[in-house]
């Protein structure tokens, strides 16, 4: 029963549209002795490309990461222990899918005709991956890192939906748990 639960668990995991790419943090910090936290206060170069026109912005991301540094345990303050910074790239992908025989022509009489598997467009989408640093402010150096990515669509609850679970699965390996 504990196994088909911890399957199951796994496959809804996989279907996720959200992917951690990556976190990392610097070895031998102790996250516990941090209480306070708060933003950079820099004006993103693409927050007007980020947003879209559907309203969205930074400002959710903000939300996220802040509901997860809460969660464990840091306040907000003016003068912080750890500064988290925020970074937002969007790209336009194609999703391609590769022929198989199957979608070969039919040529009869050719001598030299060869068929070669080809990669075909399917679709164009925006992809948007966020990246956090969490710097510590006395020392100034990153101590941990998290990159999500995930494709960005124009229904803005459900782009709002995919900030929350990829920011929560990227906090998921930050050192501190919630509390």
């Amino acid at each position: 029963m504990k196994t088909l639960l911890i399957v199951l668990l796994l496959s809804v995991a996989a279907c996720s549209p959200v992917r951690v790419e990556s976190t990392s943090q610097t070895p031998g910090v102790d996250f516990t002795a941090y209480k306070t936290y708060n933003f950079m206060d820099v004006t993103a170069r693409n927050e007007s490309a980020f947003s879209g026109g559907s309203g969205l912005s930074i400002d959710h991301l903000k939300q996220a990461v802040a509901r997860e540094m809460e969660r464990r345990g840091y306040q907000r303050a003016d003068s912080p222990d750890l500064w988290v910074n925020i970074g937002v790239v969007s790209e336009q992908k194609t999703q391609t899918r590769e022929t198989t025989i199957r979608d070969a022509p039919r040529y009869i009489g050719q001598r030299r005709y060869r068929w070669e598997s080809q990669q075909v467009p399917v679709r164009e989408y925006t992809e948007g991956t966020a990246t956090v640093d969490v710097v510590d402010a006395a020392r100034n150096e990153r101590i941990w890192q998290g990159v999500a990515a995930s494709a960005i669509g124009k229904d803005t609850g459900k782009l709002v939906e995919r900030i929350n679970e990829g920011i929560t699965a990227m906090f998921a390996e930050y050192p501190v748990q919630p509390q």
